[in-house]
C-alpha cells in the first residue's frame, strides 16, 4: 500500500524533495541550493540543467537516505518558482539557453511598448494579469529574438517552451505539458476561457506550436520514466509556488487568504469559481483546477505583493549591521516598548499595490535624539506588516469579501512580535499552521487526491492545524492613529527617485 506522496519544490535559490505522510505531515526532506547567474544589471538566469540535474538528485537523495521503496509512493506533486522561462530543443531536449528567471527586467521596454500602444486592457481582461517583465510572455519574445535562428526553428514546431513545471515534467517523462496555474502566469493564456489566447499569441508574435498541453493541476498528466526514481510514478500534481501554498494552507473557500512572508510577501486570496478583474492593479490568477472538466472546477485568486518582508531584515543584518543574525531581530525589537515615534517605509523598490510607485524609496521618519537601533527594528517589523493592511484593503476592496483571518508563512511568519502586530493593525485573527512546508504540501495534496491518496478537499481541510493564532489586541483609536500616520510615512516615500528605473512587482 503507498505510504508517500513524493513532494518536489524547485525553487529560486534551492531545489527540494519532500515525502508527505497520509495525514499531511512531512516525513523526510532533502535539498539543493541552486546557482544563480547575472550577467548583467537587471539579468537574472539560472542553467534548467542546473534545475533539473538537483531536482532528480535530491529525489534520489530522499529515497536513498530514508530507505523508501518507490512503491510506497502513490504520486509525485511540483511546486515551481513561477513565470521563470524555458525554450528547448524538442529532439536533444537540450535548452537553447539559461532560463530566463522571473525577476529579470531586460525586456521593460517591450512591456513600456505594449503599454503605449493601449494593450493593456486587453491583456489584463484576458490573463487578469498587468503588463510587466515579470511574466513569461516577453520573456520568451526576448529568447526567439536574440538566439540565433531561434524563431525559424521554433516557427518549423522544432522548440519547446515551458515555465519549471512544465521543464521538470518534460524531463521526468517527455510530456509537454504544463497546469492551468502556471500558464496563467505566462500573460498568453485566457483565463476564463482555459486557453491559450490566439490573439495575444498574434500580438507577441509567438508560433503556438511551442506551447504546451495545459492540464488540471490535480490529474495524472505523466508518468516518469521508471529508470529514474526506480519505478514509473504518475506526475499528479503541479501548481505555482504561491498557488500551492495557498491550497496547502487549506485556503479552500472564498475569502479565505494567506500571506507569505518570504523576501517580501506573496498574499493571496480566494474568490471562488470566476476571476475578478482587480480594480486596484492587483493580479487576477487561476490558482487551481482540480477535475478533467476545468471549466468547472477552477479556483481563481486575487495576488498581490509586497515587494520587502525578510529584505527589511536581511539589510538591518548586512546594511546596517545592527544585528549579526535575521533571529535576533524580534529579541531587539522586543527590548523597547514601542518604536518611539518612529517610522519605517520599506520601498526598498518601490511601492507595490495599490500604490505602484516604482519611484517610491525606503523611508525612516520621526527620528529624534533619543532614536536607537531597537526602535528601528521594530519600526522595521511594523513597516512590513503595515504594507500588507494596503494590499489586504484592495484585496477586499476588489472582491467585496470582508476577511475572517489571515493564515500565514515563510519564514517571516515565525516572528511573533510581527504577527502579532499584523493581527493588531489588520484587526483580523493571523493564524499560524502546524506544518509551514505549505508550498510542497499544496503540490502533494494536489497529487494526492487525483490518485485517491486523499479522498476530497474536505478531507484536506480537516488535516491543516493551527499552531499559534494571534488575535487582535489593539484598540480602534489607536490603530487608526498609526494607519494614519502610516499614510503620512508613505507619501513621504513616494515619487522620491522619479525618473528611475521601474522596479519588478515579484
Amino acid at each position: 500500500m503507498s505510504k508517500y506522496i513524493l513532494a518536489l519544490d524547485q525553487g529560486t535559490t534551492s531545489s527540494r524533495a519532500i515525502l508527505f505522510d497520509r495525514h499531511g505531515r512531512p516525513h523526510a526532506c532533502a535539498q539543493q541550493e541552486l546557482r544563480q547567474i547575472y550577467p548583467q544589471p537587471g539579468w537574472v538566469e539560472h542553467d534548467a540543467n542546473d534545475i533539473w540535474t538537483a531536482q532528480l538528485a535530491v529525489a534520489r537523495q530522499l529515497l536513498r537516505e530514508h530507505a523508501i521503496d518507490p512503491a510506497e509512493i502513490a504520486a509525485i506533486g511540483i511546486a515551481n518558482q513561477r513565470e521563470t522561462t524555458v525554450l528547448w530543443d524538442r529532439a536533444s531536449g537540450e535548452p537553447l539557453a539559461n532560463a530566463i528567471v522571473w525577476q529579470d527586467r531586460r525586456n521593460s521596454g517591450l512591456c513600456e511598448r505594449l503599454l503605449e500602444q493601449g494593450h493593456g486592457a486587453q491583456i489584463q481582461h484576458s490573463t487578469g494579469l498587468v503588463v510587466d517583465a515579470y511574466f513569461s510572455a516577453t520573456k520568451l519574445v526576448w529568447l526567439l529574438d536574440n538566439i540565433a535562428g531561434a524563431r525559424a526553428r521554433a516557427e518549423r514546431g522544432e522548440l519547446a517552451f515551458g515555465t519549471i513545471d512544465c521543464w521538470l515534467t518534460y524531463k521526468f517523462s517527455g510530456a509537454h505539458v504544463t497546469d492551468t496555474s502556471n500558464a496563467a502566469r505566462t500573460m498568453l493564456f485566457d483565463i476564463t476561457a482555459l486557453r491559450w489566447d490566439p490573439a495575444l499569441l498574434e500580438l507577441f508574435n509567438i508560433p503556438p506550436s511551442l506551447l504546451p498541453t495545459v492540464v488540471p493541476s490535480s490529474a495524472i498528466a505523466a508518468h516518469s520514466h521508471a529508470e529514474l526514481l526506480g519505478r514509473r510514478l504518475p506526475i499528479a500534481g503541479i501548481a505555482g509556488d504561491q498557488q500551492a501554498a495557498t491550497f496547502g494552507q487549506a485556503c479552500l473557500r472564498p475569502g479565505m487568504a494567506k500571506n507569505t512572508y518570504g523576501t517580501g510577501c506573496f498574499i493571496l486570496m480566494n474568490v471562488g469559481s470566476a476571476p475578478i478583474v482587480s480594480r486596484n492593479r492587483l493580479l487576477s490568477t487561476v490558482g487551481w483546477s482540480t477535475a478533467a472538466d476545468t471549466a468547472t472546477s477552477t479556483s481563481y485568486l486575487l495576488e498581490g505583493s509586497a515587494f520587502v518582508a525578510g529584505a527589511a531584515v536581511q539589510w538591518m543584518r548586512d546594511g546596517l549591521g545592527i544585528i549579526s543574525h535575521a533571529a535576533q531581530v524580534e529579541t531587539l525589537a522586543n527590548s523597547v516598548p514601542d518604536t518611539g515615534g518612529v517610522m519605517f517605509v520599506p520601498a526598498f523598490a518601490g511601492l507595490g499595490a495599490p500604490y505602484w510607485d516604482p519611484h517610491a524609496r525606503g523611508t525612516l521618519v520621526g527620528i529624534t535624539r533619543g532614536t536607537n537601533r531597537a526602535h528601528i527594528a521594530r519600526a522595521a517589523l511594523e513597516g512590513v506588516a503595515y504594507q500588507n493592511v494596503d494590499v489586504l484593503r484592495a484585496m477586499q476592496d476588489d472582491a467585496d469579501i470582508a476577511l475572517a483571518e489571515l493564515r500565514v508563512d515563510g519564514g517571516g511568519s515565525r516572528n511573533d512580535l510581527m504577527m502579532q502586530f499584523q493581527a493588531d493593525i489588520l484587526n483580523v485573527a493571523v493564524v499560524r499552521p502546524v506544518v509551514t512546508e505549505t508550498t510542497a504540501l499544496g503540490a502533494a495534496y494536489l497529487a494526492g487526491l487525483a490518485v485517491g491518496f486523499w479522498a476530497s478537499q474536505e478531507e484536506i481541510a480537516s488535516q491543516w492545524q493551527v499552531a499559534r493564532r494571534f488575535e487582535p489586541r489593539m484598540g480602534a483609536d489607536e490603530r487608526q492613529g498609526r494607519l494614519h500616520n502610516w499614510q503620512r510615512a508613505v507619501d513621504r516615500s513616494r515619487l522620491w527617485n522619479e525618473g528611475g528605473a521601474v522596479s519588478s512587482p515579484s
